[in-house]
């Protein structure tokens, strides 16, 4: 894995990009406490469902292609591809493996207990291969967005080779083709074996599984973010203002409100997405900043993957465990959900601070080549260590997560096989 030679020198600070990730995470904090359908008022829960319908699937397309871009960007002159894979794992699993244990326990107290089929596969991050949603949405459901990412790290070696020997003048071509792929995937999952019908959105369970949930199908998105992070590195540069990418995803989100179910999860957002995060970039690189700059929404951001990892567990069973079913009043609901996101970014804070950091700095190994601080990509990234690798990062982002759009029980509980309403994202 080469060092970029088009790169230049002085320019690896992505501040903003680090902040950008915890608005991400709160895309998919709205959309996961909309699951617990928390208020009385059936119009205000109507309507606030509504709203949030795909913000999961928006902030978890963000992570992806944010996770291509920050990669690509701060790869490290000389590194080998067991290196980078070893600095990978040893951001994603000591956390996974907490949160893993943390859910067993909270199944278990819910009496609906994990079986070796899915416990198994869930803690190895290879669930999101199985069609079953049993499967692919078990325990803690969101660390199937983590299976894809490690199926994006595994192929980054790779995949970076091949785009670094694309000409400068041709990168367009490929990105446009990219984006075009994933419109292509909810046509192509018709042709699909039958399987039981969605519980929320439209569609069959297999195509869901296939649109959405396959690592393979998510690997476009991954892609897009390798291809626009060498056009900046080759100073092609994509003139769009930040404000105006900010409002090309806030229209691409509410045409993909208007789309069938399948086509908009992603379909409509992806190329917005990736022009936002080339423009927050790009004004960095100018020097010019913007408010995700600031050290509280950095730090935020370097809390993004934890966060990410047990707001879902907190939503889910603070509601099964306490207070089954129940609904409140709209200032109360608002008092819970704001209460339940405190008590995750506290939660986030101290694993962050106690397993996140101090396992990268004892598994990551030795840098063999001191570097400025990198951007870190996806739910997993290391705002310490570097997207891919055990380089100090500076803080430009990553993160991952797995949204569906309709208040269902969870894959997991006593409801819940195939047939049962369950939201990953």
């Amino acid at each position: 894995m080469p060092t970029d030679p088009s790169k230049p020198a002085g320019l690896s600070r992505l501040p903003s990009l680090t902040g950008l990730r915890f608005v991400a995470v709160l895309c998919v904090f709205a959309f996961h406490a909309s699951l617990e359908t928390p208020f009385a008022n059936a119009g205000i829960e109507r309507r606030y469902a509504d709203v949030v319908a795909n913000t999961g699937w928006l902030g978890v397309s963000f992570f992806f292609v944010l996770s291509g871009f920050v990669l690509t960007w701060s790869a490290r002159p000389h590194d080998t591809a067991p290196g980078f894979w070893r600095r990978r794992a040893a951001k994603v699993y000591p956390l996974h493996v907490i949160t893993w244990a943390i859910a067993l326990a909270l199944v278990a107290a819910a009496e609906t207990p994990a079986g070796v089929g899915v416990a198994v596969p869930n803690l190895l991050l290879i669930h999101a291969w199985f069609p079953q949603r049993s499967v692919f949405s078990s325990l803690n459901d969101v660390t199937w967005s983590l299976s894809c990412e490690v199926f994006f790290y595994l192929c980054f070696p790779l995949l970076l080779r091949a785009v670094r020997r694309i000409r400068p003048e041709r990168l367009w071509v490929w990105a446009v083709g990219t984006v075009l792929l994933v419109p292509l995937l909810p046509l192509l999952s018709t042709l699909l074996p039958a399987s039981p019908p969605l519980p929320f959105g439209s569609g069959s369970v297999w195509q869901f599984w296939f649109v959405y949930v396959l690592p393979v199908s998510r690997l476009p998105e991954f892609c897009l973010g390798i291809l626009l992070a060498r056009m900046v590195l080759s100073g092609r540069r994509i003139t769009v203002p930040v404000l105006p990418a900010a409002a090309l995803v806030v229209a691409g989100y509410l045409v993909a409100l208007q789309l069938p179910y399948l086509y908009g999860l992603t379909s409509a957002t992806v190329l917005p997405v990736g022009l936002l995060i080339v423009a927050v970039a790009q004004r960095d690189l100018r020097g010019a900043g913007t408010f995700l700059a600031r050290p509280t929404a950095v730090r935020l951001g370097e809390w993004s993957f934890a966060f990410y990892l047990v707001h879902r567990l907190l939503l889910e069973y603070s509601h099964l465990l306490l207070a089954p079913g129940r609904t409140w009043s709209t200032p109360e609901a608002c008092g819970l959900l704001v209460a339940a996101f405190a008590v995750s970014l506290l939660l986030a804070w101290a694993l962050h601070m106690a397993v996140e950091r101090p396992a990268m700095r004892l598994l990551s190994g030795k840098r063999t080549t001191p570097a400025p601080r990198q951007p870190t990509p996806g739910p997993h990234s290391d705002p310490q260590t570097g997207p891919q690798t055990g380089v100090p990062a500076v803080v430009a982002p990553t993160a991952a997560g797995q949204p569906v759009p309709v208040p269902v029980p969870p894959a997991h509980s006593p409801a819940a096989p195939d047939s049962a309403p369950s939201r990953t994202a």
